[in-house]
């Protein structure tokens, strides 16, 4: 028993000394304000750039239009942006659709290479061969249940003009208050674009992209030949090359993109399955580079992006495994000790549930206006994000030993953005 608390308490010591600079990120985010740009366009250093729309879509039609209808109403020149579809592997009318909105369709059928990524690498490579590889200035890339602000390509464009060559936006969800599991993933999204992202960028290290509303430089394109990275999570593998490689991706914090979150257990298992394998996957082809950058160039973005994705899933696992293990020895050899084993486990699954409630409670705090639901649900849910947060763990556990292929995720909340800003 006395081993298994000193166990623990390493566990504890090793989560506060690899995961405390996210609470100062916290710190950061409520006292400073948001970088911008605005000055540019007063001393004429803000150009307008023309840029490529980029749009993986598979069977959907039921949302597709919606994100065509927002980008047709940006207040950014319309005649500067340009929108491509890769209809991957379709059996819909989703190419016909994106056609009716003025979106230039390429159709994809390919069984075996499945996922973004390779709809992606499609995409890159016929826009470039068709419109040469110096015609866009920067390619957007987005999901195809995403809306965006009407201002979204503008204020884009100001972060983009400051000189980053690869950047993020402000992350918020269509259907916050569908129910716990929707909350949950709205809640994570919301705390990265605000409590990390806008952080790392007021403090001048490099953010993370996260899965969908991020624009890249044709410099970038050029460098990559292309889009390059399939694994299941391309894009913390997209991410994460471009910090090893030196980049510092920004963020525009005014930039505000909604995407559709999964509202049942079954897809949203099947999801971050997909997320915690290709975790897994990232650090085993980066994690040597990640390594290299944190102890040969003390590089804090690579330690950053290295605490992203892998030392709390593995600290967990460790700890589920050892405490289970202990706790099954000493119920099958009756030592007596199992009730205070269960006491411990149970403390420390509390513990864990409180840091999710302060962490969730922050977010909530500073998003509030931000956030799309009633008020009831807006504090019901707060409560049940811990829970959420801790099902990452028989997730993580399977994904390790699963193999793991791409597959879709259904979308169907199809509202407009003027349903969206309803709510303001």
């Amino acid at each position: 028993m006395e081993a298994l608390q000193i166990f623990n308490t390493f566990v504890k010591v090793m989560f506060f000394l690899f995961y405390a600079y996210q609470f100062f990120y916290i710190l950061v985010a409520i006292i400073k304000k948001p970088k911008r740009f605005n000055h540019l366009k007063a001393n004429g250093k803000l150009k307008m750039h023309r840029f490529a729309v980029m749009i993986s879509a598979r069977n959907e039609e039921a949302v597709i239009g919606q994100l065509l209808e927002s980008i047709n109403r940006q207040t950014y020149p319309r005649e500067l942006v340009d929108v491509f579809v890769a209809a991957d592997n379709c059996s819909d009318h989703t190419a016909q659709v994106a056609a009716d909105y003025g979106a230039k369709v390429y159709k994809r059928y390919n069984r075996t290479k499945v996922g973004k990524g390779y709809a992606l690498e499609m995409l890159f490579n016929l826009v470039r061969e068709d419109y040469g590889h110096d015609y866009y200035d920067g390619y957007f890339v987005f999901d195809a249940d995403n809306l965006l602000d009407p201002h979204y390509i503008e204020e884009m464009n100001k972060t983009f003009s400051a000189g980053y060559r690869v950047l993020t936006s402000y992350r918020n969800s269509k259907n916050y208050g569908s129910n716990w599991i929707s909350a949950g993933y709205a809640l994570w999204f919301l705390r990265e674009a605000r409590h990390l992202n806008n952080a790392r960028m007021i403090l001048n290290t490099s953010c993370a992209i996260s899965g969908t509303g991020f624009l890249l430089s044709r410099e970038i394109v050029e460098k990559n030949d292309g889009w390059k990275h399939f694994l299941l999570t391309e894009d913390i593998e997209f991410t994460v090359d471009s910090v090893c490689q030196g980049e510092k991706i920004g963020y525009c914090h005014d930039a505000m993109l909604y995407d559709e979150q999964p509202e049942t257990f079954k897809q949203s298992w099947t999801q971050r399955l997909r997320w915690a394998k290709g975790y897994y996957q990232v650090f085993y082809n980066y994690g040597k580079n990640l390594l290299a950058g944190i102890f040969r160039k003390a590089s804090f973005s690579c330690f950053d992006m290295c605490m992203t994705i892998m030392p709390a899933l593995f600290l967990s696992l460790l700890t589920m495994l050892v405490n289970g293990s202990a706790m099954i020895y000493a119920l099958v050899n009756e030592t007596g000790q199992f009730e205070s084993m269960f006491i411990s486990m149970l403390v420390m699954m509390v513990s864990v549930y409180g840091m999710f409630i302060i962490v969730g409670l922050f977010t909530l705090i500073t998003e509030w206006k931000n956030i799309r639901c009633s008020t009831g649900k807006k504090i019901k849910y707060l409560f049940t994000f811990p829970i959420f947060m801790l099902t990452y763990i028989p997730i993580s556990i399977t994904a390790l030993f699963r193999k793991i292929e791409w597959k879709p995720i259904t979308h169907s909340v199809a509202i407009s953005i003027d349903q969206m800003k309803i709510g303001d």
